[in-house]
Formats: C-alpha cells, structure tokens, sequence
C-alpha cells in the first residue's frame, strides 16, 4: 500500500527579518533576573529602567540609596532621585517605616516585581547571625596564675589618620561655621550637631586644600534634588566624599625690569617749545640752527 501523501503546500521558511534586531538567544542557568516586559519596554526615561533593573537584580539587603546607586551609576543626584521618585509613582517602589523591637524606627526599601504585589520574605532569607563562641575553660596554667591574664588594648589609630571630633567643640570652627550657613542658602539644610561633628573633618579638608567657604557653599548647594529622600547630611557627605587636591605653590614671575626715568620738560630758550630734558637749554630744531649758523660763519 502506498504511503499517505499531502497535497498541502509546505510554509516556507521565513528566515532572518529583512529590518529591526535580531537576537542571539543564550540558555542561562545562573547569574540572571528576571524582568517582566511591563517594566523592560516602560516608556520614559532610560535612566528609570537602568535604575529599576539594577536594584532588581541585587541581593536582598543591598544598600539602594542615592548615595549608593550614585557610586555605580555615572548620572548625577538628580538623575537617580528622579528616577527613584518615578519608579515610586508607578508602585514599584516603596519606603515604609517600621518600629524595631527595641522600639527604633527605621525605614525599609521593598521593590516589587510588578507593582501591587504584597511583599514577601525572600526565599533565601537573611543570613543568619553568627553565634557567639562557647566559652573556653581555662587551663591548668591560666586556673594556677594569681591574676588573669590582661586582655590585649585595642590598636590604636595611625598617626596620619586624624581622628574624627566626638564634641562640636572639638570640631574645626571654620569648618561649623560653613556647615552653620549652609541653611542660609538652602533652608532644608539644617543639620544637627553630630551630623555636623561628623562632616567636620571633611570640610576642614576640603579647607586645608586652598577651597574657600564660599566655593564650598555652592559645591554642597548647587543642584540639589527637589525632594529630599534622606537626610541632608547624606548627600552633603557624599559631595565631600572626594578630598580636592591641594592649591599649586604660587609660580614666582620673572623680574621685571626697571623702566628708564622719564625726563621732565623744558622750555627752549630760542622758541620757547617744550621739550624733554635734563636740563634747560635749546630744543633740537633750535640746536640744529645753531650748529648749522656756527658752520657757515666759520667757512
């Protein structure tokens, strides 16, 4: 019997597409995230969608503020809190503050996948603190010895490392003084005294460098975002993060020299002209005059 036949025309192959991308898919079995469309083809800023797939693909835990996202991203604070601020809008993003057991309150960052879901743990959940060491028992030695043994002082600081100031009084006043007027500028600048204890010795530095207060007054309040998502004193400390290097030694110019004196006037005893001289006497017309009247009497 013969076999079965089809009068059906086979679909031709379509092959690659004549305009637009071609992609060369890869099967990858780690070292990935999943992103739902919604989010990859959002219409709007790049900059949004570059942020958004950054923090998703992080591990739980990961620091995402702007001070953060600015260390790895090249845009600016502007940029990123913007995109923060859009990426909040569209419910993908949410900050709730919560109270600890030991009654602090913090804020928590969740980023959703799509937006509206409920948050849930993370399936690997948070590393697990280390538990702490059982004790050792003492031998023979230590048990036979009068006194224990003393424990080991904590290294100190190295010398080139100056220590940060515990007390506002400890701190460089020229350095609180710029810290103090930067509310003048900005009013949501207002800082407490151990934000500004603690961004103390980075302006002294930035002082020590040659930068005077008033260059450092606009670096710290030129181009803030509208909306503050941290506290001032963050974004101030990462403007400062960065010690500027220190001002060139003047370059000596090469002498000058001293210009020829300039001779007072005269009036010619014949014409009466001014002239530049030394002393009294005739000008130049006069002189030729005279000279030439001496020549012919003397021929």
């Amino acid at each position: 019997m013969a076999d079965p036949q089809s009068n059906a025309r086979l679909r031709a192959d379509a092959g690659a597409p004549t305009s637009g991308v071609i992609h060369v898919r890869t099967r990858l079995t780690a070292d990935f995230t999943v992103i739902s469309n919604a989010l990859a083809q959002r219409r709007g800023s790049a900059v949004t969608i570059g942020v958004a797939v950054y923090i998703l693909s992080l591990p739980t835990g990961t620091p995402v503020s702007i001070a953060a996202l600015c260390a790895h991203f090249t845009e600016g604070e502007i940029l990123i809190s913007r995109a923060l601020r859009e990426l909040e809008v569209a419910g993908y993003l949410e900050r709730r503050r919560e109270r600890l057991p030991t009654g602090r309150i913090r804020t928590r960052t969740y980023f959703y996948d799509v937006p509206g879901g409920a948050p849930q743990p993370d399936p690997d959940g948070p590393p697990e603190p280390p538990k702490p060491p059982r004790p050792r028992k003492p031998s023979a030695t230590e048990q036979s010895a009068p006194f224990p043994a003393a424990k080991q002082a904590a290294p100190a600081p190295p010398p080139d490392q100056p220590e940060e100031p515990t007390a506002l009084a400890d701190a460089d006043p020229r350095a609180v003084a710029v810290l103090a007027s930067l509310r003048r500028v900005d009013p949501r600048l207002v800082l407490s005294e151990r934000e500004a204890v603690r961004l103390a010795p980075a302006v002294a530095a930035w002082l020590a460098a040659g930068v005077g207060p008033s260059r450092i007054t606009a670096l710290l309040t030129t181009g803030l975002p509208d909306r503050f998502l941290t506290r001032p004193a963050g974004i101030l400390a990462f403007r400062l993060r960065e010690t500027p290097l220190p001002a060139p030694p003047p370059v000596s110019l090469p002498p000058v020299p001293d210009r020829p004196a300039v001779l007072p006037f005269q009036t010619c005893d014949g014409c009466e002209r001014a002239f530049r001289a030394p002393e009294p006497g005739h000008c130049r017309d006069c002189r030729g005059h005279l000279v030439g009247g001496l020549l012919r009497a003397a021929g």
